[in-house]
């Protein structure tokens, strides 16, 4: 990538080292280059959606080392040197992710634009507490927002993955 114009000024394209869904990625992004917009855009990964664009819906949720991240609050060099984690990395190969699973089976998505988020939410939340309460659930969830299912569907839908994910 050459010199780029945004907005009038001139940047360079800024080098960036991260491993997406456990398989390292070489890129050079401009440095206001939005961590969403790369996933999307350069890296096609489309699972992540652009929602409200301020934070508030968490429909663009993704994990960073673990941890869930807006990527649309996130710059793409922010993730350099990163694990990021996306809704396309959870199922392995046919099988899907026991979130995926619950999700499906228990009516935990209707439109399905804001699962990838809660997915990716749900995930985090699973791996701190392996055995949440509805309120722990409801708390860990509080930062996406669903306008189908009312939310009583996604509470399940965890309780029955984190089941699933322990074995009983």
């Amino acid at each position: 990538m050459a010199w780029q114009a945004i907005e009038g000024k001139t940047v360079s394209p800024y080098a960036i080292h991260l491993v997406v869904n456990g398989e390292p990625v070489q890129a050079e992004v401009p440095s206001r280059r939005l961590l969403c917009d790369f996933l999307r855009d350069d890296l096609h990964l489309t699972g992540t959606k652009r929602g409200c664009e301020t934070g508030v819906c968490g429909a663009c949720s993704v994990l960073i080392d673990g941890e869930v991240t807006k990527s649309c609050l996130s710059l793409a060099v922010q993730a350099n040197g990163k694990q990021v984690s996306t809704v396309e990395g959870l199922a392995k190969g046919e099988q899907l992710h026991p979130l995926q699973e619950s999700f499906m089976n228990c009516g935990g998505l209707q439109c399905g634009y804001c699962t990838p988020g809660f997915l990716m939410a749900s995930c985090a939340l699973l791996a701190e507490h392996p055995s949440p309460s509805e309120e722990q659930i409801r708390e860990g969830l509080a930062g996406n927002l669903c306008r189908c299912t009312g939310y009583a569907q996604i509470v399940e839908s965890v309780l029955v993955a984190a089941e699933k994910i322990r074995g009983n």
